[in-house]
């Protein structure tokens, strides 16, 4: 039987539990039980470039952080930011921004990426800072057949979207080029309103709405080059490049937009097979990535300090952020029993200045310019290792990681700071028969504080300990003849959790939850997905509201999928709870629950052109996904601004490809 599972929820079909290796020639490396993996996302994801839209449709543990039209942020397991472990091709990047306005998701494109992999919990010891999870983002790679696609898209809201790609080699060399280019107006949610009238509706005061109505909500180009050089059977070099320019980004419940939001992604890296006896696979990676991002009042009526109307005046913040790594990793095997280890390395730079410009006689003059984030270094050293062993039925996994990290300020008023930690985790997989298969997991991950959370201005608290979570996940997995389940609980322990009530602070807190997906395959043609995440999370200690802010509710993805010959189908929901337990005493409110129905078509006309044809939202529900936790800057008079998500999307896409 033909088994056809759309990305449409792939969460509910993802591989957790799957069969698949990969081969380093003996070496097997069976893949996670818990890890779930988001195929072919360039060509079903072509709707919109955010990444965090597409994880959110096709995760159900994973929530969008809605913040504009694009460069939206993520939470997973009810944790974001740092504690989320963002990888885009082994290398990481970090957004400038303190108000999230860059998160690592909105530096890759969803046309340039193949897979994303989403391991959940403290379950990685080759990267730093695995604290809840780990969003593994793989982009395209290079064929040695020529070949190549251009893509057209259009939707509602004046977006447009034009993208190629192309690539071909040998068999010593391959090579990729992709590019993009897109734009959009601002949305309507599903009361007609876009961003301006959304900020009337909600009451924000007129200093702090935008002066031009008809202003375009973004514009982004990106470009990702890859070459592959093999330099014989057993050793290979790559590199890669990877370019993002955004313009004028709005945030509408913010005080600030994004001028621009520059970032560049280098990477490095050479492997070298069969060594000899104790060494299998050896790997040498180098990265690094930097992000360029001034935000201003520009697009507003107001200049920020004075608060009058001065249409020749505003204020800026110009952050920038770089990061430089480094980790070589040996694999070898004995007595079937697979060993990996290796060094890993570090270097993140965050600083930012504020200033005012007033405009005179067309140029843009500088003036009062105060350190919003001296310049701050955060320096990681690690020693990492990892064993895996089979024993019948059984699947073991150990793995260890030791961290050195100093984090050193220019700052003469604040405190350098030095954090040593020690994690170590333990998965276990049984596979009672092929159909069958029981999994537990025990963990214990740290990261340390970053410089926003130690040093910027107004917030900042240079006495933050790291946090560590201590973990537990159990599951399983069953597969009855054309019927699959999964299913796994999680508790969570935080000690020491990095919160934000004004000023950074340390609490203790605590999240579990359970999560259940699974697909049924109705026929050869017909094939239904689903999937349901639940999370609540407390703090422990004397507070009067004890409930954690930006825990999700109840969140369901349900889908259809029909596909016969070249055509294909879907139909999905997105189910979310009303929003109840929340945050009051940190700037969260009660949201109510929604659900949106969303439907896709695409077909292949020809051997090399095919469409696609879609509606989000199709009955113009309108609702809000996310919260209000005051670790970001909002604007309001008297409640903070919520920001409704869009309202009925139409988008067509046509595609070349040779």
């Amino acid at each position: 039987m033909k088994k056809i599972t759309t990305i449409s929820l792939l969460c509910a079909a993802s591989i957790l539990g799957a069969n698949d290796t990969i081969k380093l020639e003996k070496i097997e490396v069976q893949e996670k039980v818990n890890a779930k993996i988001v195929k072919d996302v360039s060509n079903e994801q072509i709707k919109s470039a955010d990444l965090a839209e597409s994880l959110t449709k096709n995760i159900p543990s994973i929530s969008i952080v809605r913040r504009s039209g694009i460069a939206n942020d993520i939470i997973l397991r009810g944790q974001k930011k740092d504690n989320i472990n963002i990888l885009i091709d082994d290398a990481k990047i970090y957004g400038a921004c303190p108000n999230r306005m860059d998160p690592p998701t909105s530096h890759v494109l969803s046309n340039n990426i193949e897979s994303v992999e989403v391991i959940e919990g403290p379950y990685d010891v080759e990267n730093f800072g695995t604290l809840s999870g780990k969003v593994k983002v793989n982009t395209k790679k290079p064929t040695k057949e020529f070949k190549g696609e251009i893509n057209a898209g259009a939707g509602s809201f004046g977006y447009q979207k034009l993208s190629a790609n192309i690539s071909g080699g040998n068999d010593k060399v391959k090579v990729l080029v992709s590019a993009s280019t897109e734009k959009s107006d601002q949305y309507e949610d599903g009361n007609g309103n876009d961003f301006l009238e959304q900020q009337k509706a909600n009451g924000v005061g007129g200093f702090s709405q935008y002066s031009n109505d008809k202003e375009e909500a973004y514009e982004k180009k990106t470009l990702l080059t890859k070459l592959i050089f093999n330099i014989d059977d057993s050793s290979e070099i790559k590199l890669s490049y990877n370019a993002n320019r955004s313009d004028n980004v709005l945030y509408p419940n913010t005080p600030m937009d994004a001028d621009y939001d520059d970032s560049n992604i280098y990477t490095f890296g050479y492997i070298k097979r069969d060594l000899g006896q104790y060494s299998k696979e050896l790997s040498l990676d180098y990265y690094y990535s930097n992000v360029d991002h001034p935000m201003s009042t520009r697009l507003r009526n107001y200049d920020l300090n004075s608060n009058m109307m001065m249409r020749d005046k505003y204020m800026t913040n110009h952050m920038k952020s770089s990061i430089k790594g480094l980790k070589i990793k040996n694999s070898m095997e004995f007595s079937d029993t697979l060993y990996t280890f290796g060094l890993d390395a570090s270097q993140r730079n965050w600083k930012g200045q504020k200033f005012a410009s007033v405009a005179a006689t067309g140029v843009v003059v500088p003036t009062s310019i105060s350190t919003s984030l001296a310049s701050t270094d955060t320096t990681n050293k690690a020693l990492f290792a990892k064993i895996q062993k089979t024993f019948g039925k059984l699947d073991l996994e150990f793995g260890s990681r030791y961290d050195y990290t100093d984090i050193d300020t220019i700052s003469s008023t604040s405190n350098d700071k030095k954090y040593t930690s020690l994690n170590a985790n333990i998965f276990a997989t049984y596979n009672t028969d092929e159909n069958t298969k029981y999994f537990a997991g025990l963990g214990k991950a740290s990261r340390v504080p970053d410089a926003r959370e130690l040093y910027y201005a107004g917030s900042g608290n240079d006495d933050l300990d790291q946090t560590k979570n201590y973990e537990l996940d159990l599951g399983f997995e069953k597969t009855i003849g054309n019927f699959n389940i999964r299913t796994k609980a999680f508790y969570s322990k935080l000690e020491d959790y990095i919160y934000n009530t004004g000023t950074f602070t340390n609490i203790d807190a605590k999240i579990y939850g359970l999560d259940i997906s699974g697909f049924y395959y109705l026929s050869d043609e017909l094939s239904f997905d689903y999937g349901i995440a639940y999370q609540r999370g407390k703090k422990d200690g004397d507070f009067a509201d004890k409930d954690l802010a930006e825990i999700a509710p109840l969140k369901g993805n349900f889908a259809v999928n029909y596909e016969k010959g070249n055509a294909k189908f879907t139909t999905e929901i997105i189910a979310v709870d009303s929003w109840d337990s929340f945050d009051s005493d940190n700037g969260e409110q009660a949201l109510g629950g929604y659900a949106v129905v969303n439907t896709k078509y695409s077909n292949n006309i020809t051997k090399n052109i095919g469409f696609t044809l879609g509606i989000d939202n199709i009955f113009d529900k309108t609702y809000t996904s996310t919260n209000t936790y005051n670790d970001i800057k909002y604007i309001g008079l008297g409640q903070t601004e919520l920001l409704n998500d869009p309202g009925r999307y139409f988008y067509a896409n046509l595609k070349y490809s040779f």
